[in-house]
């Protein structure tokens, strides 16, 4: 929602969290909003028991390759989840819609054609304030939300493997 911090969760809990692996693809691009939520990310994974050496993070140039390196760790089958982290800020030109429209059917690609979870974490704002806002600001900070959402979809997956 646009007006309410929802970085806020409570623990999850989860079973064997510390065997998990979780690929982080961040781009550079806008890096002044992509290092917060990046961090924010890592640092949940922490807190709910991942190993430091199971969080593998890797950077990329722009939004636009987090759809190409999500997908190639998600098809070494060695990760619970990735998530992909990107902000667009709208500017003058179409560049925007295209660059956003593109990783969304990306990242939606890696979920129906993988069987890794690939969490979608691309900010695409108006300004440069609200991504402020959505990377450790008013709104909380959306890594964190990608985190805990990575870490539920790896559990979901875990228990239809059972």
């Amino acid at each position: 929602m646009a007006t309410t911090d929802l970085s806020a969760y409570k623990p999850l809990n989860i079973t064997n969290a510390d065997e998990m692996i979780i690929g982080i693809v961040f781009s550079e691009w806008n890096d002044f909003i992509t290092h917060n939520l990046r961090d924010g990310a890592i640092e949940t994974l922490r807190k709910e028991g991942l190993k430091e050496n199971n969080i593998h993070v890797f950077p990329v140039p722009g939004a636009f390759e987090l759809s190409y390196a999500s997908m190639q760790l998600a098809k070494t089958k060695q990760y619970d989840a990735v998530i992909a982290i990107g902000c667009v800020i709208r500017g003058e030109t179409a560049h925007f819609d295209y660059v956003c429209s593109g990783v969304t059917q990306g990242i939606t690609d890696i979920n129906i054609q993988t069987d890794t979870p690939a969490i979608f974490c691309l900010l695409t704002d108006d300004t440069k304030e609200q991504s402020l806002a959505r990377s450790g600001g008013a709104l909380g900070n959306k890594g964190i939300e990608a985190a805990v959402t990575a870490l539920q979809m790896a559990e979901f997956r875990k228990n239809l493997k059972k």
